[in-house]
Parts: C-alpha cells; sequence; structure tokens
C-alpha cells in the first residue's frame, strides 16, 4: 500500500484481531431485520408525525449526527428498475474521475463499495471482479469481515475498505481512478492458513493472478482498463496528482469551516460527486440524464456554492432539452434559474446567448394562459410519473415566480419589451393563481391548511401523505410551490400549511418521505414506505423562509445520518426505511443521486446565509447550538449572493464568555436588512443588526458569564 491513511490502518486493525481464531465464528450474510426494530419502524411510519425527529428536537442540546443513526441501520445496497441488483453483489458504488470540465463528465470510473469490482463506466458493462483467501472468494463477500468503505482524509475520491478472507489472511485496499483506475491492495497473509491466491478477473479478458505465500505480506499494486501491474512510484505519483487537482477544484468555489468533522467531510465530497455529475441525475445507471425540475434546481445550488461555471453549464444543457410532458413547469424552473443566475453572477453574455430560448419559454406560457376561463396556465401532466392533465400548484407557483424573477432580469439588461410581457403575464396568472388556491385549500380541525397539489379538481387532505400514491408525489412536488413565494415567508398561509406538513406524515427524521414505490413495488401495504431527499431542496428553503432552524438542523442530521451512506456520502432518489426485502441494512433508488446531494449542500447553505424575500440577508441563523460551544468556531468564504459575495466568522473564546465576531458585507448592493445570529448551547441566542454596516466589520460579544 503506498499511504494508507491511519484511520483506516486503525480501522482495520481494531476489527482485523487474531484472524485464525475467530474467521469461522463471524457471519458473512446480512444480518436480517430484528422484530423489534421492524416494530419500531412501523410505529414511526404509522404516525402522522415525525416522532423520531421530535425526540431529538426536544433531547439536550437538539439533534445530532449520532441522535439520528440510532434509529435506522446504514445504507448499503443499490437497487435499479424492478428490483435488481444495481452491482454483481448488490452494493453501492462510487463514480470516480479526474476533476472534468464545468459540464461535469461521463468517462467515469465505478468502485463498488465492499471493494469488490471496479466498473467502466456504466453498470452493465466491462469490469473487473477481485477475489482473494483461495482464489474464489469475492472481496468483501463476508459482510460480518469486511471493514466498511470510507474516504481517504474523510472526503478525497479515493476508496478505502479492509477484509479478512477465510483462511484469515488480512487485506487492506485503496482505489481512485483519473483516465483510468488504480487499486493498491495490502495482503497480509502472516496469520492465514495457506497461501493466499489474489485473482483480478476482467469481463472481457485474462486473469491476472498474484500468489502471496503464508506467512508473508506484499502490495498488489495494478491499474485497470487494461488491466496491468504498475509499481509503487507509479502509482503513487498518479495519486498524488489527483489529489492535488480535486483539491484545487474545491479551492475554486466557497469555503465553508464548521467544526464537526463528519459535516465538514460531507460538504467536500458531496462536491467533488456534484461536479463529476455535472447535469446528470444520476450516472453509470439508467438515471444517467438532466432531469427535470430538478436539473435547474440543482445548477443554483452549484451557484451558491460558488461553482459559477457549473451552474452556467447546467443551465445551458437544459435549455437545448425538450419542453414536453408538464411544459410550463419546465418553462417556470429554467426562468427562475436563470434568472437567479443572473441576479447572482451578472453574467449579461448568458442572458445573450440564453434569451432566444427563454423567449420561446415564454411564448409557451403565453399561449398556455386562460384557455378555459380560469385564469391559470392550461392544464398538464402532473409529474413524470402521473400522467393525469392537472391545474397543478407546483407548475403554476413556479411559472409565475419566472415569469417576474426573469421579466427583473431582462428590464435590468435592455430588453424592455420583453420584460412587459413577462410581468403582465405574471400579473395576470397571480390573481388567477391565488383564487383557485383559495377556492382548493381546506382549514382543517388541528389548524392545519392543506393545499391541495391539483387546483380546482377537490383534492381532499391526506391524513397520512404516504397513505396512497397521489399523496406520496403531493409531498414530493408541493415544495416548489413552498419555496416559489406564493405562499408569503411568515404569512398564515405559510404558517398553516407548515403545520400540515408537520402533522400529516410528510417528514421522517427531517427527511421528505414517499411511498418509495421503485423499491417496495406499487402493491406494498401502508404503512411501508421511505424517504425521498432530492426534493429537500426546496424543503430546506421553506424551512429557512420560516426561520424554521431546529427543523433545518433535523434536516441536516437526517440527511447526512439517514439519507446518505456513512463515510462515503453517496445518496439515491430514494432510500428504504421499512425493512426491505427481510435484510437489516437499507437500500438505495439508482445511486448516486446529484439531486439529494444538493439537497444536503442547499440545508447547510441556507442554515449559514439565507436572502429573504424581502431583500434581507441573514447570516449564521440555523446552525447547530453545539457549533458555538466553547473554542468552536464557524466560517464562511466568498459565499455568493445577490448582493455580492459574503463572508463571516464566528470564533467563540474557550472558556465561552465572549465571541469574536468578522463579517465582510457584500458590497455589489446593500440588502434591505442584514444581521448575523449566535445560536447558543443551553438555548441562548443574539441577533446583531448589520443593517448599517458596510465592507469589513469585526467585533466581539460578551455572552453570557459562566
Amino acid at each position: 500500500m503506498i499511504r494508507a491513511s491511519v484511520a483506516c490502518a486503525s480501522a482495520v486493525a481494531a476489527v482485523l484481531v487474531s484472524p485464525a481464531a475467530h474467521t469461522a465464528a463471524v457471519p458473512c450474510g446480512d444480518p436480517g431485520a430484528s422484530a423489534g426494530n421492524a416494530r419500531a419502524i412501523t410505529a414511526a411510519l404509522v404516525s402522522g408525525r415525525d416522532v423520531w425527529g421530535e425526540s431529538l428536537l426536544a433531547a439536550r442540546g437538539g439533534p445530532t449526527l449520532a441522535g439520528v443513526r440510532r434509529f435506522l441501520s446504514p445504507l448499503l445496497y443499490a437497487r435499479g428498475p424492478r428490483g435488481q441488483r444495481l452491482t454483481a453483489s448488490g452494493v453501492y458504488y462510487l463514480p470516480f474521475a479526474a476533476p472534468p470540465g464545468a459540464a461535469g463528465t461521463s468517462r467515469t470510473h465505478l468502485h463498488v463499495a465492499d471493494g469488490s469490482e471496479l466498473i467502466g463506466g456504466r453498470v452493465g458493462g466491462r469490469s473487473l471482479t477481485i477475489f482473494v483467501g483461495d482464489g474464489t472468494e469475492r472481496y468483501g463477500s463476508c459482510l460480518g469481515r469486511l471493514v466498511p468503505a470510507r474516504l481517504e482524509d474523510g472526503w478525497l475520491p479515493v476508496l478505502e475498505t479492509g477484509y479478512e478472507d477465510a483462511q484469515g489472511a488480512q487485506y487492506r485496499q485503496e482505489s481512485f481512478a483519473a483516465e483510468t483506475s488504480f487499486v493498491s491492495l495490502d495482503v497480509d497473509a502472516r496469520a492465514a492458513t495457506g497461501d493466499v491466491e489474489v485473482r483480478l478477473a476482467p469481463s472481457d479478458g485474462q486473469p491476472l493472478v498474484v500468489t502471496v505465500p503464508q506467512g508473508t505480506t506484499r502490495d498488489v499494486t495494478f491499474a485497470w482498463p487494461p488491466l496491468k501491474p504498475v509499481d509503487a512510484d507509479t502509482y503513487g505519483r498518479a495519486r498524488d496528482a489527483l489529489v492535488r487537482r480535486w483539491r484545487s477544484r474545491l479551492d475554486d468555489g466557497a469555503q465553508i469551516s464548521v467544526p464537526e468533522p463528519a459535516v465538514q467531510d460531507a460538504v467536500r465530497a458531496l462536491l467533488v460527486q456534484e461536479l463529476v455529475l455535472g447535469w446528470r441525475y444520476s450516472i453509470g445507471n439508467a438515471y444517467e440524464e438532466l432531469s427535470f425540475p430538478e436539473g435547474p434546481d440543482l445548477a443554483s445550488v452549484m451557484g451558491e456554492l460558488g461553482f459559477a461555471d457549473v451552474d452556467r453549464a447546467i443551465l445551458e444543457t437544459s435549455l437545448t432539452r425538450s419542453s414536453s410532458g408538464y411544459t410550463s413547469w419546465k418553462a417556470g424552473e429554467r426562468l427562475l434559474d436563470s434568472a437567479i443566475y443572473f441576479r447572482t453572477f451578472r453574467d449579461r453574455a448568458y442572458v445573450d446567448r440564453a434569451t432566444p430560448a427563454l423567449e420561446g419559454f415564454l411564448a409557451s406560457l403565453e399561449h398556455a394562459f386562460d384557455r378555459d376561463g380560469h385564469g391559470l396556465l392550461a392544464r398538464e401532466r402532473y409529474s413524470a410519473d402521473i400522467p393525469d392533465a392537472v391545474f397543478g400548484t407546483h407548475a403554476q407557483s413556479v411559472a409565475w415566480a419566472g415569469l417576474r424573477a426573469m421579466g427583473d432580469v431582462w428590464d435590468e439588461t435592455g430588453r424592455p419589451a420583453l420584460a412587459r410581457r413577462a410581468h403582465d403575464l405574471a400579473a395576470r396568472l397571480e390573481p388567477g393563481l391565488r383564487a383557485a388556491i383559495h377556492a382548493s385549500e381546506r382549514r382543517l380541525p388541528d389548524g392545519s391548511l392543506f393545499v391541495p397539489a391539483r387546483l380546482l379538481d377537490d383534492e381532499q387532505p391526506y391524513e397520512s401523505l404516504v397513505e396512497t400514491r397521489l399523496g406520496s408525489y403531493w409531498n414530493l412536488v408541493m415544495p416548489f410551490a413552498l419555496s416559489s413565494g406564493i405562499f408569503p415567508a411568515g404569512g398564515t398561509e405559510a404558517q398553516g400549511i407548515l403545520r400540515y406538513v408537520l402533522g400529516h406524515g410528510s417528514r421522517l427524521l427531517g427527511l421528505v418521505r414517499a411511498g418509495a414505490y421503485a423499491l417496495y413495488g406499487r402493491s406494498a401495504p401502508f404503512p411501508v414506505s421511505g424517504t425521498d431527499e432530492v426534493y429537500g431542496v426546496d424543503v430546506a428553503r421553506f424551512l429557512a423562509d420560516g426561520e424554521q432552524a431546529d427543523q433545518l438542523v433535523l434536516s441536516l442530521y437526517g440527511i447526512l445520518g439517514a439519507a446518505m451512506t456513512p463515510d462515503t456520502f453517496v445518496a439515491g432518489e430514494g432510500a428504504s426505511v421499512a425493512p426491505l426485502d427481510g435484510l437489516g441494512h437499507r437500500a438505495m433508488y439508482l445511486p448516486p443521486n446529484s439531486e439529494t446531494g444538493a439537497a444536503f449542500l442547499e440545508t447547510l447553505r441556507e442554515m449559514l446565509v439565507h436572502e429573504t424575500a424581502t431583500g434581507g440577508l441573514e447570516l449564521a441563523f440555523s446552525t447547530p447550538r453545539a457549533w458555538l460551544a466553547p473554542g468552536q468556531r464557524v466560517a464562511v468564504e466568498r459565499m455568493p449572493t445577490s448582493f455580492g459575495p459574503v463572508s463571516f466568522s464566528i470564533a467563540v473564546a474557550a472558556d465561552g464568555r465572549s465571541a469574536h465576531v468578522g463579517v465582510a458585507l457584500p458590497s455589489r448592493r446593500a440588502p434591505k436588512h442584514a444581521a448575523i445570529r449566535l445560536r447558543l448551547p443551553a438555548g441562548a441566542t443574539r441577533t446583531i443588526d448589520l443593517t448599517r454596516k458596510r465592507g469589513a466589520v469585526s467585533f466581539d460579544v460578551r455572552l453570557a458569564s459562566r
């Protein structure tokens, strides 16, 4: 092994003790779901409230990552259409590549997380399987003897695992990929009961066999494709060059520093994933496509984190895609996210290039307006999975927001005629949309407000949203409306909808609940269900608008602890919660998913930097309280906003009696109101008004005496 991390080495050492004595006794298969755990999960899924999340919110110190992980087993398996395994072992993979251009790349290498297999580009294509022991034991096949995957230094795209074979030989594996895959396998046969045969078996060629005699050690280092041994120097140079390139690429974006290593690692690892995937919803499988409306949403998240080139590339790709299916929703998303991009980066050249396509979207919305006297855009497909023609609250609201935002951009960039058309259509659509919402909404006995996704269709409130297929899809599409601004932040409608969401089965551990039909099948009985955090991006925006700091913290830890794989940060479109096929470990659908990763990144962004609908800037309004414990520090550098880049730091003294705050306020234009908040342990909160401040300011804040 050229350079195994200390963490991986110590983990292997801790697990692989006296291998010859206990190897035969270690259970190898999936542990299975215990009856007690299944009952606890069922009770949580039946409840209309997020009972697990509420218990964490009520705990001393609030939600934590460790708290979330107590409730559910880790994600491990990857499923595809019709419940098929995505890989030979059923375990998920990580997409590896050198830093690509702004649009990402399809030229990836897929490394299965149990260390058993490398896949070239796409599942079902050429592959290489690693066998150990007597040459027939697939590496990682015994879960009880596998040290779970982690990333080098917590986030770099270098996969580390450990394993012990049935003969008692021990292994440490490290792998990465740039133009080709590299693997270093450290074989320790000193305690083995016989010679070790490492067999590297490509799907399209002759295997390479390396024998390690009993009682000896050896590093087996190779590249693929084509399969060939490489020396330690070649391996080390390739690895170090890749690491340098990825560190440099992440330096291009905004910088976030928080005092929780798991969160810090997740941010960096997810940025690497997003930069590899680019505009792709997933990679290496049937979901390798630009998805609507998720793709444009992903663009704005990457822009908010400082990657303007990626934001632009995704948007430009989206402009080339068909508008068929749900035309108004697609048009609205592209108008809205193009406007957000311009508002953030002031890129007039993009507006020049994009306006012909955007004008076409405007024309399609004008053509769709008020065909039947309701003052709404014409009925269109509900979603990709539900073909019903509806007046979708989500589609209508996004189109309204996109028209208003792009109208402002066209006005500012010297296109007054287009600006008038967009503003006029938004002004004509708004009263019809608000009237349809008012006519369709229902105030419930618990004080909550149900707004249907299907306006004017007599859609009734759902007692539990995931109890029916339409309720589950309400939970997936309504976040787009909730973040659009059609329900003013803090207003009675927004508060009533939030109460409905919190009381009617919308959330679990702060995650978006869903039927997860792709995993369980359409016929699975309630309460069998899962989560679908793809739609957490807009939930985070809605919660931030409503100053729901604790719910945002819960979502952050829920995503990290229950919607992504531990220590590798891979997520699918959906994830199982109820035991699937009796398995103890949980499963994801078609991972990796770019939008679920974006949900984590957007949640963190909104916790640290939030732009209000009224033109304000809120800094650190939703950080976990433990982050400002004595001696801790939170910092953001060069975070883009519509006012210009913002930076800040909050450093709490070791004795906890004071905090030093530094802020570099945006210089492009001043927000109407600005503030920074210190959410301190034990429930104390300090908010400092920055509205009249300009440029760089720093000051000390006296905290409560200890």
